[in-house]
């Protein structure tokens, strides 16, 4: 009877991945059409080979992401080989014409400063893990919060978030919610304050990667449109490390704090106190050579502490974040802290989707394609603040259906082409808004984590969800503002 439940099983499982294969083959061939017909519409008689094939790239990137026809860090690949392909081939695009791309630029974004800076970042995270310092930080939160319902709540919502300054946001949320699975346990499903807590936890998880400038892809995006977009404009304006801590680190605490207060209005916690006595762990245990393990974790704590304080003070010393982000790679590779098994982990799906938007802005820039459109955006009468509020709004929409760092991707190098002159308040708008996207246990990694506990369902999403994603972009548009004229 097992035998035969098992193939049945077995025989389903087959059906299911013929069913899916077949769905997302008919989703990438709608998407060609779709980019195409899109592509023939748009065009008119001032186009030039070139820059079809990259509107075509464009549209189709976007219908591959939205569709999920491939998976994300897929298009950013086949984004670079696609332009080297079409644009590399195209007639009009020969050396001596005065629009000439050489396409060696779609493959060398994979060398950006962007993506070494994330790289660093990643290295970082690794070591903190590797080193069991993200646990610490989970055991001193219940030490220092206590066992009151909401002051444990906001602890654990706090240290998330300044974990995920540094780390992973889906790593810190996996972390954080592994850790406080036996209080949601020993609560129950029904319990207000278990569900409070696995919809705190991602959510602090999103918003407090907007404190630094490697605590989400789309910030490390967004800040170089800001700087690209600038020498563009013949303005030195460039967000580094700290300037953009200025602008997104109270904006992070501010939204965790407004995220724990609505919490505390709509699952009220039950209990008066909650049992931590699970948490008490002994590190000599964890680690049977326990010395090398305090000595690897002296480095980590030493790497981290000269990394940001490099980075906060690059005004000063004039060493560009991306150089900086080479001591945390050089230094716990070489200490044993990151060996060759984690560097094969780390997420470089992450660093492909980057470098293929990457390729993807470079080439509506340099296409032309961009000034083309400018001028047809000249055209409509509108304010830049009602612009800006639009394209944060539809940020918000579009990353609750698909990867933010791929939303972000598609929507600045369009809005590079709008009429506007606070370019760097629309790239902070936009950047920022992206983590506002919390409606559906799909819209983020932390959201899937806490979802797949199966305490929570997706209608447990829906109210925060729509609360912070209407208001979390007023909010930050009113900041950006704010700050804007604090860094300029």
């Amino acid at each position: 009877m097992t035998d035969s439940r098992r193939f049945a099983q077995q025989k389903m499982d087959k059906i299911e991945q013929v069913v899916v294969f077949q769905r997302k083959a008919i989703y990438f061939l709608l998407s060609i059409i779709f980019a195409f017909v899109l592509t023939f519409m748009a065009s008119d008689e001032t186009f030039t080979q070139v820059q079809s094939y990259v509107l075509f790239t464009l549209l189709l990137a976007i219908s591959l992401w939205i569709t999920e026809a491939i998976p994300p860090f897929a298009v950013g690949i086949f984004i670079v080989g696609f332009l080297i392909f079409l644009v590399g081939g195209a007639a009009d695009n020969t050396p001596d014409s005065p629009n000439y791309i050489d396409v060696t630029k779609f493959s060398n974004t994979w060398s950006n400063s962007v993506i070494w800076l994330l790289l660093g970042g990643f290295f970082l995270a690794e070591g903190l893990k590797k080193t069991k310092l993200d646990k610490k930080l989970f055991l001193w939160t219940l030490k220092v919060f206590g066992t009151k319902p909401s002051n444990l709540l906001l602890g654990l919502m706090l240290a998330t978030a300044f974990g995920s300054m540094i780390m992973s946001n889906t790593a810190i949320t996996a972390m954080m919610v592994a850790s406080t699975m036996p209080i949601i346990v020993t609560l129950g499903k029904e319990a207000p304050f278990a569900k409070a807590l696995l919809l705190g936890i991602p959510a602090a998880a999103s918003f407090g990667g907007l404190g630094t400038l490697i605590g989400s892809p789309p910030n490390i995006i967004a800040a170089d449109f800001i700087t690209n977009l600038g020498k563009t404009h013949g303005q030195q304006f460039q967000i580094g490390f700290l300037e953009w801590m200025i602008v997104g680190f109270p904006l992070a605490i501010t939204l965790v704090l407004l995220f724990w207060f609505f919490l505390q209005k709509f699952y009220t916690a039950k209990v008066k106190v909650v049992d931590l006595s699970f948490a008490q762990v002994d590190e000599a245990e964890e680690d049977a050579n326990f010395v090398v393990f305090k000595f690897k974790r002296r480095i980590t704590i030493g790497v981290l502490i000269a990394t940001i304080l490099l980075w906060l003070t690059g005004s000063l010393h004039g060493i560009p974040p991306a150089v900086i982000s080479g001591i945390p790679i050089v230094v716990l590779t070489m200490v044993g802290v990151v060996n060759s098994e984690d560097v094969r982990g780390l997420p470089w799906d992450t660093l492909m989707l980057v470098a293929g938007g990457l390729s993807l802005g470079l080439a509506i820039q340099q296409s032309g394609l961009a000034g083309h459109f400018s001028d047809v955006f000249s055209t409509i009468v509108m304010s830049d603040l009602v612009m800006i509020a639009l394209f944060a709004l539809t940020t918000v929409i579009m990353s609750n259906f698909m990867s933010n760092t791929a939303a972000v991707t598609i929507l600045l190098p369009v809005a590079s082409v709008l009429p506007i002159d606070n370019f760097a308040i629309l790239g902070l708008a936009v950047g920022l808004s992206a983590a506002c996207a919390l409606m559906f246990p799909v819209s983020t990694p932390p959201n899937a984590i806490a979802y797949s506990t199966g305490f929570l369902t997706t209608k447990d999403f829906r109210k925060g969800g729509l609360i912070f994603g209407l208001g979390g972009p007023v909010l930050i548009l009113l900041w950006v503002f704010i700050s804007y004229l604090i860094i300029r």
